[in-house]
């Protein structure tokens, strides 16, 4: 084992998942992510790094300035969570992941209006798939993070209309 590998073992750390979903008995869109960025876990927020451009879509999409997430969230009918409850990570990155335990989808859905789950990025999308299995539709949208630099904000807002005609 190389010293890398060493000092990268021991970055790594398990960690629950902070933040309660947002949602209530009239969500009809769930929008899940992996698990929170170190900065979310700290600003208690879904999506609270700065270079994220989740917010700056649903600005774009709605046509309205979000100065308050949560109550937008609620007066959109979007529910928000993550798939995973508990993992090992390190730090923010998606492709460390390990040791996953996830969080009950299906009573948060049993709760709500839910008629789509929308995935954000493809470790979502995988561990959606490999844990959760519900039978509503879902669909797996683009990262929004500045990972996935290759698509510009326009590009994201399109592939985001998807949610629209749910809600």
């Amino acid at each position: 084992m190389d010293w890398l590998s060493i000092s990268m073992k021991a970055s790594a750390k398990k960690v629950i998942h902070p933040l309660d979903a947002i949602y209530d008995e009239h969500s009809r869109v769930l929008i899940l992510g992996s698990f929170p960025s170190v900065i979310s876990r700290q600003n208690k927020m879904y999506y609270a790094n700065k270079t994220n451009r989740f917010w700056a879509v649903m600005e774009a999409l709605f046509k309205v300035e979000i100065t308050d997430r949560a109550l937008f969230c609620h007066q959109h009918h979007i529910a928000m969570w993550d798939v995973i409850h508990s993992c090992t990570i390190e730090g923010s990155s998606d492709s460390s992941i390990k040791n996953v335990k996830t969080n009950d989808i299906a009573c948060l859905v049993h709760k709500s209006n839910i008629q789509l789950i929308v995935t954000t990025g493809k470790k979502a999308a995988v561990l959606y798939n490999q844990y959760i299995h519900l039978d509503i539709p879902h669909i797996s949208l683009p990262s929004t993070s500045a990972a996935n630099a290759k698509m510009r904000l326009e590009q994201l807002v399109n592939e985001y209309q998807k949610i629209k005609g749910v809600l």
